[in-house]
């Protein structure tokens, strides 16, 4: 049996280590991390769906194939065999398990995902057990995770704050030791955030390397993968995520190394990065000191490592156009979720059935003309164009900090129903430094990077040409050995 404190010292990679070396079983895991959720969750209402008897009856069929009790099976030869964790509960679904999208209709109608989306299906394959599902906000909409329909989740480094969002419930029972590492999605940057605000590894992958179908909004924006405590579950998670599967339309380039063995390797030589430390001018506003101080110890901490860091960004980072075209897509597609929600309900979907910010961003969807999204689609796509020239100019990496405010208290971030776009307004500092990477479709890593004078954590991001996630994860792999931060929260 594995006590809890050696439990949660270990990432992913650690624990299926265990496993494969016979020290502790897969039950074993998968009980340990069903105790720590049962003594976190009561505070951080980051798991919102238990599926604790799923996880045991996986755990105990791969520890049955391992022992030659049964027939061998992927999954017990997988590389994170017995490993427990989380899926985020927009979707992929899992099959048979509550998917509720943070809405309340889901949740009333008790809408169960009919089969397993493409990214979960990689995992199963590598041998995670699933423990639950974990917190949204309602569609992913907002930086914060706080829907009406489960409540808000909390920030393990301080109870009353929050934790990000979208994928706000998976960070948070990630940086509490809950589970080593839990699924998340960026559509702007909803991996990145809740990983700055909860001292977490939150890589979002190119366009493409990760399969979203077949439950993918169409926008491109979105981006699938995990958050995780240390960049080798990054990358190893990466390396068992980036399969395509039949039909999809966004394929990123294969990488002929494992990112595993990437991180592993040895460092890149000298690289040139740029510091950006301004808001784009799109989003104007003030950067927080500590937020911009972050980004300033990375840049030391990488001329430290022999690379170059002068301050430069790419020209189209300053777009005066890049939020409104972010906002045009984003609504169409909150318009396009509502009525696919109809279906899956049964009827048309009223005001009182969502949140004010969900029906204030389909309302303006809805009334978006076709030509407009699709010039917004085009100045997407030359977007990306644009920013690329950049990295193809001799630079390596852009630096900016990840959000720039730390986490805010529980309830800033919320919209009202006399003002639904508080909720998009006050979002904005936390997704200033993230959304332009989810239009160009670009890898972009965020890292920890200190913490306030309070206790909140700061990230630090780490942009890539399209395609360059090894590059990212080597850099950041060289941060994380320069600059060891905590992995889990304080209890």
């Amino acid at each position: 049996m594995i006590d809890e404190r050696d439990y949660v010292a270990r990432d992913a990679v650690g624990l299926a280590a265990l496993v494969r070396a016979g020290e502790v079983t897969a039950r074993e895991l998968a009980e340990a991390a069903i105790r720590r959720i049962e003594s976190r969750n009561g505070e951080l209402n980051a798991v919102i769906h238990k599926t604790y008897d799923k996880a045991l009856a996986t755990a105990e069929a791969i520890d049955a194939a391992r022992s030659g009790r049964s027939v061998r099976t992927a999954a017990a030869g997988g590389l994170f065999a017995g490993v427990p964790t989380l899926l985020k509960d927009l979707y992929p679904p899992s099959e048979g398990d509550p998917c509720h999208l943070g809405t309340r209709v889901l949740r009333d109608i008790g809408f169960a995902g009919p089969n397993d989306g493409n990214q979960v299906i990689c995992l199963r394959r590598a041998g995670f057990s699933f423990a639950g599902r974990t917190n949204t906000p309602e569609l992913g909409q907002v930086a914060t995770t706080e829907p009406l329909a489960y409540g808000p989740t909390h920030n393990p480094w301080k109870v009353g704050h929050g934790p990000g969002g979208s994928s706000g419930g998976s960070a948070a029972a990630v940086a509490s030791g809950m589970v080593p590492v839990a699924t998340g999605g960026d559509g702007g940057g909803s991996i990145r955030i809740p990983a700055a605000l909860c001292g977490l590894v939150g890589l979002k992958p190119s366009r493409g390397r990760v399969s979203n179908s077949p439950h993918n909004s169409g926008t491109g924006l979105v981006a699938l993968h995990a958050l995780t405590r240390t960049v080798r579950d990054s990358a190893a998670l990466l390396d068992v995520q980036s399969a395509p599967f039949a039909g999809d339309t966004d394929v990123a380039p294969r990488q002929d190394t494992p990112y595993s063995e990437v991180v592993k390797g040895p460092p890149p030589e000298r690289l040139r990065v740029g510091l950006r430390l301004e808001r784009p001018a799109a989003s104007a506003g003030e950067v927080h000191s500590d937020c911009a101080e972050a980004a300033r110890r990375a840049a030391r901490l990488l001329e430290r490592c022999g690379h170059t860091v002068e301050p430069s960004a790419p020209a189209a980072f300053d777009d005066e156009q890049l939020l409104a075209m972010f906002i045009k897509i984003w609504t169409v597609a909150t318009a396009n979720a509502l009525q696919a929600l109809s279906l899956l309900v049964g009827r048309t979907l009223e005001e009182a059935d969502v949140e004010p910010a969900t029906w204030f961003y389909a309302q303006r969807g809805q009334a978006t003309e076709a030509h407009e999204f699709l010039a917004a689609v085009q100045a997407r796509q030359n977007l990306g164009r644009e920013m690329a020239r950049w990295w193809v100019d001799g630079w390596d990496l852009l630096l900016t900090p990840t959000t720039a405010q730390p986490a805010p208290p529980l309830g800033e971030l919320v919209a009202t129903d006399d003002d639904p776009i508080r909720a998009l307004a006050n979002s904005l500092p936390y997704g200033t430094f993230t959304l332009p990477f989810n239009l160009t479709g670009q890898p972009a890593i965020s890292i920890p990077m200190g913490q306030t004078a309070d206790g909140l954590p700061l990230g630090a991001q780490l942009v890539a040409a399209y395609g360059r996630e090894d590059l990212l994860l080597q850099v950041a792999a060289q941060l994380e050995a320069a600059n060891p931060w905590p992995h889990v929260a304080p209890d």
